[in-house]
Protein backbone atom coordinates (compact mmCIF):
# COMPACT_ATOMS: atom_id res chain seq x y z
CA UNK A 1 0.00 0.00 0.00
CA UNK A 2 2.66 2.19 0.76
CA UNK A 3 3.83 2.71 -3.16
CA UNK A 4 0.32 4.10 -3.60
CA UNK A 5 0.29 6.50 -1.01
CA UNK A 6 3.75 7.79 -2.65
CA UNK A 7 1.56 7.66 -6.12
CA UNK A 8 -1.34 9.60 -4.42
CA UNK A 9 1.38 12.29 -2.60
CA UNK A 10 3.23 12.97 -6.15
CA UNK A 11 0.17 13.60 -7.89
CA UNK A 12 -0.84 16.07 -5.57
CA UNK A 13 2.61 17.73 -5.63
CA UNK A 14 2.48 17.75 -9.59
CA UNK A 15 -1.24 19.69 -9.73
CA UNK A 16 -0.17 22.03 -7.30
CA UNK A 17 3.66 22.87 -8.34
CA UNK A 18 2.47 22.83 -11.52
CA UNK A 19 -0.22 25.30 -11.35
CA UNK A 20 2.68 27.65 -9.53
CA UNK A 21 4.78 26.91 -12.55
CA UNK A 22 2.14 28.64 -15.03
CA UNK A 23 1.58 31.78 -12.83
CA UNK A 24 3.43 34.72 -12.62
CA UNK A 25 6.55 35.75 -11.57
CA UNK A 26 7.87 32.24 -11.66
CA UNK A 27 7.74 32.62 -15.68
CA UNK A 28 7.85 35.86 -16.39
CA UNK A 29 10.45 38.54 -17.02
CA UNK A 30 11.66 39.30 -13.13
CA UNK A 31 14.60 38.30 -11.07
CA UNK A 32 12.41 37.59 -7.94
CA UNK A 33 11.51 34.03 -7.73
CA UNK A 34 9.62 33.61 -4.51
CA UNK A 35 7.28 30.46 -3.57
CA UNK A 36 4.54 29.84 -1.78
CA UNK A 37 4.55 27.60 1.87
CA UNK A 38 2.58 25.18 -0.27
CA UNK A 39 4.65 24.77 -2.80
CA UNK A 40 7.41 24.74 -0.64
CA UNK A 41 5.65 21.64 2.23
CA UNK A 42 4.63 19.99 -0.70
CA UNK A 43 8.29 20.02 -2.82
CA UNK A 44 9.85 18.85 0.65
CA UNK A 45 7.65 15.68 0.64
CA UNK A 46 8.43 14.54 -3.18
CA UNK A 47 11.95 15.37 -2.37
CA UNK A 48 11.92 12.29 0.65
CA UNK A 49 9.59 10.61 -1.48
CA UNK A 50 12.58 9.77 -4.63
CA UNK A 51 14.56 6.74 -4.59
CA UNK A 52 17.93 6.76 -3.47
CA UNK A 53 20.59 4.83 -5.87
CA UNK A 54 24.05 5.97 -5.64
CA UNK A 55 25.86 3.61 -8.82
CA UNK A 56 23.02 3.30 -10.80
CA UNK A 57 24.16 -0.03 -13.60
CA UNK A 58 22.85 1.61 -16.70
CA UNK A 59 23.93 1.16 -20.55
CA UNK A 60 25.91 4.40 -21.84
CA UNK A 61 24.14 7.56 -22.79
CA UNK A 62 23.11 7.96 -26.48
CA UNK A 63 20.83 11.30 -27.15
CA UNK A 64 19.39 9.55 -30.17
CA UNK A 65 17.66 7.36 -27.14
CA UNK A 66 15.14 10.29 -26.39
CA UNK A 67 14.57 10.67 -30.17
CA UNK A 68 14.19 14.00 -32.55
CA UNK A 69 15.67 16.98 -30.89
CA UNK A 70 13.28 19.64 -30.50
CA UNK A 71 10.43 17.91 -31.84
CA UNK A 72 6.74 19.50 -32.14
CA UNK A 73 5.30 16.71 -29.62
CA UNK A 74 2.11 19.10 -28.32
CA UNK A 75 1.50 19.49 -32.30
CA UNK A 76 1.30 22.99 -32.24
CA UNK A 77 2.94 23.68 -35.91
CA UNK A 78 5.79 25.14 -33.82
CA UNK A 79 8.98 22.83 -32.67
CA UNK A 80 9.68 23.07 -28.65
CA UNK A 81 12.57 24.96 -28.75
CA UNK A 82 11.03 28.14 -30.51
CA UNK A 83 7.50 27.47 -27.97
CA UNK A 84 10.22 27.74 -24.52
CA UNK A 85 11.51 30.82 -26.31
CA UNK A 86 8.39 31.96 -27.12
CA UNK A 87 7.43 31.73 -23.32
CA UNK A 88 10.31 32.69 -21.91
CA UNK A 89 11.44 35.90 -23.72
CA UNK A 90 9.69 39.47 -23.64
CA UNK A 91 9.35 41.93 -26.91
CA UNK A 92 9.36 38.41 -29.22
CA UNK A 93 9.47 38.93 -32.97
CA UNK A 94 8.46 35.81 -34.90
CA UNK A 95 9.36 35.12 -38.41
CA UNK A 96 6.62 36.64 -41.46
CA UNK A 97 5.22 33.55 -42.47
CA UNK A 98 5.41 31.32 -39.63
CA UNK A 99 2.47 32.11 -37.52
CA UNK A 100 3.54 33.09 -34.78
CA UNK A 101 6.04 30.22 -34.70
CA UNK A 102 9.66 31.11 -35.54
CA UNK A 103 11.28 33.25 -33.06
CA UNK A 104 13.75 36.10 -34.72
CA UNK A 105 14.62 37.98 -31.43
CA UNK A 106 13.72 38.84 -28.15
CA UNK A 107 14.96 39.74 -24.67
CA UNK A 108 15.84 37.57 -22.15
CA UNK A 109 15.94 38.09 -18.34
CA UNK A 110 18.56 35.08 -17.92
CA UNK A 111 17.59 33.09 -14.58
CA UNK A 112 20.78 31.29 -14.39
CA UNK A 113 23.01 34.54 -14.10
CA UNK A 114 20.65 37.16 -13.91
CA UNK A 115 21.88 38.69 -16.66
CA UNK A 116 19.64 40.69 -19.62
CA UNK A 117 20.12 39.02 -22.64
CA UNK A 118 19.48 40.31 -26.61
CA UNK A 119 18.52 37.27 -28.11
CA UNK A 120 18.83 37.35 -32.69
CA UNK A 121 18.08 34.47 -34.60
CA UNK A 122 21.23 33.47 -36.83
CA UNK A 123 24.04 31.15 -36.77
CA UNK A 124 26.86 33.25 -34.91
CA UNK A 125 24.13 34.44 -32.29
CA UNK A 126 21.71 32.03 -31.30
CA UNK A 127 23.94 30.12 -28.98
CA UNK A 128 23.63 32.87 -26.48
CA UNK A 129 20.09 31.91 -25.54
CA UNK A 130 19.89 27.83 -25.60
CA UNK A 131 17.39 25.57 -23.77
CA UNK A 132 18.42 23.67 -21.02
CA UNK A 133 16.78 20.48 -19.43
CA UNK A 134 16.84 21.66 -16.43
CA UNK A 135 16.85 17.61 -15.20
CA UNK A 136 19.16 17.00 -17.86
CA UNK A 137 18.90 14.18 -20.48
CA UNK A 138 21.77 12.33 -19.53
CA UNK A 139 21.10 12.83 -15.85
CA UNK A 140 17.18 11.38 -16.41
CA UNK A 141 19.10 8.82 -18.50
CA UNK A 142 20.88 7.21 -15.58
CA UNK A 143 18.60 7.38 -12.74
CA UNK A 144 15.72 5.67 -15.00
CA UNK A 145 14.92 6.91 -18.12
CA UNK A 146 17.17 3.93 -19.82
CA UNK A 147 14.39 1.72 -18.91
CA UNK A 148 11.79 3.70 -20.85
CA UNK A 149 10.37 3.31 -24.20
CA UNK A 150 11.22 5.74 -26.99
CA UNK A 151 7.94 7.66 -27.16
CA UNK A 152 8.19 8.20 -23.10
CA UNK A 153 12.03 9.60 -23.41
CA UNK A 154 10.72 11.42 -26.19
CA UNK A 155 7.88 13.15 -24.29
CA UNK A 156 10.33 13.89 -21.45
CA UNK A 157 12.49 15.55 -23.87
CA UNK A 158 10.22 18.06 -25.16
CA UNK A 159 8.64 18.52 -21.66
CA UNK A 160 8.50 21.88 -21.27
CA UNK A 161 7.99 21.98 -17.68
CA UNK A 162 11.43 20.83 -17.71
CA UNK A 163 13.09 23.20 -20.18
CA UNK A 164 14.01 27.09 -19.42
CA UNK A 165 15.72 29.26 -21.69
CA UNK A 166 18.83 30.28 -20.27
CA UNK A 167 22.48 31.53 -21.41
CA UNK A 168 24.11 29.47 -23.52
CA UNK A 169 27.61 29.74 -21.36
CA UNK A 170 26.12 29.14 -18.03
CA UNK A 171 24.34 26.21 -19.84
CA UNK A 172 27.49 24.68 -21.20
CA UNK A 173 28.97 25.16 -18.05
CA UNK A 174 25.74 23.14 -16.53
CA UNK A 175 26.00 20.00 -19.30
CA UNK A 176 24.43 17.24 -17.73
CA UNK A 177 25.10 17.49 -13.81
CA UNK A 178 23.16 16.98 -11.01
CA UNK A 179 22.06 19.93 -8.02
CA UNK A 180 25.12 18.35 -5.84
CA UNK A 181 26.76 19.17 -9.09
CA UNK A 182 26.09 22.16 -10.12
CA UNK A 183 23.54 24.94 -9.26
CA UNK A 184 22.47 28.44 -11.19
CA UNK A 185 25.26 31.34 -10.48
CA UNK A 186 22.24 33.42 -9.23
CA UNK A 187 21.48 32.42 -5.93
CA UNK A 188 18.14 33.50 -5.75
CA UNK A 189 16.64 31.26 -8.38
CA UNK A 190 18.24 27.96 -6.61
CA UNK A 191 15.40 27.56 -4.76
CA UNK A 192 12.79 27.26 -7.41
CA UNK A 193 16.06 25.36 -9.65
CA UNK A 194 15.53 22.82 -6.61
CA UNK A 195 11.39 23.03 -6.99
CA UNK A 196 11.89 21.89 -10.68
CA UNK A 197 14.32 19.04 -10.21
CA UNK A 198 12.13 17.61 -6.98
CA UNK A 199 9.04 18.09 -9.34
CA UNK A 200 10.04 16.53 -12.48
CA UNK A 201 12.31 13.50 -10.76
CA UNK A 202 8.94 12.67 -8.57
CA UNK A 203 6.55 12.68 -11.64
CA UNK A 204 8.51 10.91 -14.08
CA UNK A 205 9.75 8.41 -11.06
CA UNK A 206 13.45 9.04 -11.64
CA UNK A 207 16.00 8.60 -8.63
CA UNK A 208 18.36 10.58 -7.02
CA UNK A 209 22.18 10.17 -5.36
CA UNK A 210 22.37 10.79 -1.64
CA UNK A 211 24.58 13.55 -1.99
CA UNK A 212 22.13 15.32 -5.08
CA UNK A 213 19.33 14.52 -2.46
CA UNK A 214 20.82 16.01 0.21
CA UNK A 215 21.66 19.24 -1.81
CA UNK A 216 18.11 19.77 -3.32
CA UNK A 217 17.09 19.36 0.67
CA UNK A 218 19.62 22.49 1.16
CA UNK A 219 18.41 24.21 -1.23
CA UNK A 220 14.39 23.92 -0.38
CA UNK A 221 15.54 25.14 3.21
CA UNK A 222 17.21 28.07 1.88
CA UNK A 223 13.89 29.17 -0.15
CA UNK A 224 12.07 32.44 0.48
CA UNK A 225 8.16 32.30 0.96
CA UNK A 226 6.43 35.12 -0.68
Amino acid sequence: MRWRRVAVLVGAVMLLVFAWWASEPWRGSGRTYPVTAEVLAEARDAVASLAVVDEPAVPDYDRDEFGQAWADVDRNGCDTRNDVLALDLTAVAFKPGTRDCVVLSGVLVDRYTGETIEFVRGADTSGRVQVDHVVALADAWRSGAHAWDLTRRQEFANDARNLLAVDGAANQDKGAATAAEWLPPAREFRCQYAVIQVTVKAEYGLSVTGEERRALERELDGCRVG
